[in-house]
């Protein structure tokens, strides 16, 4: 590779990188916020105005940039799976960042990519060696020593974030066999769409809304603003640098996470929960590493 290659590349990488440490912190600031929220306001009524909130924010984005907002694609099978996902990932996720510490919720939730390369085996047929199982059980393992079940410190409450990564894992999945068409800002739409179907569903359950002091209501457009611009630097990331390089800072967000929970909410993770995150990042990123390490055997250039 010519040295000026070499020089953009590299910076590439390193813009890529960064972007990628802010839209994550940006992504726990987000959730930080929604958790602030939820100690006042039913769960469903934050969604729904969230959702509302970032729809719009999404659609205008996509007006600007002269794409449609309502896409035919939008109503494909795959797409309709998608937010089906979206929807239980939402609803799941953000009942698990009410309800149990910030720092275990995203702990767990790290765990997505493991799922996603389980998962991609049996429906993309994709090919995956001992080592790439041996690391996908041991993500799980680490899941394991997070929730730590039949021991004193398990909550049944570590359930919702086991769905809401679940739900996650299938979004990121349908993502993968969805039509490349559709820009990040018109995925927005569809994404934000869906937490207000989240929101709805869950307002049915919890039966009434309260009318949000200002507050409360800052605490949700902090959600939104962050939410919007975290994503933006997460799609600018993936397209600027190489994904070997950029995607295993995707694990920054446990430790931002674990920042905010200390200095926000007073938590302090336990031994196993700390070695149980450090696991599951471990053995993703090992995830990371060894699959491009495959695909360049296989792709020589």
């Amino acid at each position: 590779m010519p040295t000026s290659d070499h020089t953009v590349l590299k910076a590439g990488n390193l813009k890529g990188a960064l972007l990628m440490v802010l839209s994550m912190a940006l992504f726990s600031l987000e959730d930080m916020a929604i958790k602030q929220a939820a100690t006042h306001l039913p769960v469903g009524q934050i969604l729904t105005i969230f959702g509302l909130i970032g729809t719009l924010v999404f659609a205008l984005l996509t007006a600007q940039r002269r794409e449609r907002v309502v896409h035919p694609v939008m109503a494909e099978r795959v797409m309709v799976i998608r937010a089906g996902f979206e929807v239980l990932g939402r609803v799941f996720f953000t009942l698990s960042l009410a309800l149990t510490a910030l720092s275990t919720t995203s702990a767990i939730l790290q765990a997505t990519p493991l799922m996603v390369a389980a998962a991609a085996v049996v429906i993309f047929r994709e090919p995956v060696s001992l080592t790439r199982w041996a690391l996908i059980a041991l993500g799980f393992l680490g899941v394991l020593l997070v929730i730590r079940p039949g021991l004193d410190g398990f909550s049944p409450l570590s359930i919702l974030a086991i769905l809401g990564m679940i739900g996650f894992a299938g979004r990121d999945l349908a993502t993968r066999a969805a039509s490349p068409v559709l820009s990040y800002a018109q995925l927005g739409v569809t994404g934000f769409a869906a937490l207000i179907l989240s929101g709805a569903l869950l307002s049915l359950w919890d039966g009434y809304w309260i009318w949000p002091a200002l507050k409360d209501l800052g605490f949700i457009l902090m959600a939104t603003a962050v939410g919007v611009a975290a994503y933006t630097a997460l799609t600018m990331a993936m397209r600027m640098g190489e994904l070997s390089v950029v995607t295993p800072f995707r694990y920054s967000r446990l430790l931002f996470a674990m920042i905010l929970g200390a200095l926000v909410f007073g938590e302090r993770p336990d031994a196993l929960e700390l070695l149980g995150g450090a696991v599951i990042v471990g053995a993703g990123v090992l995830l990371m590493l060894t699959s491009q390490a495959s695909r360049g055997r296989r792709n020589p250039r």
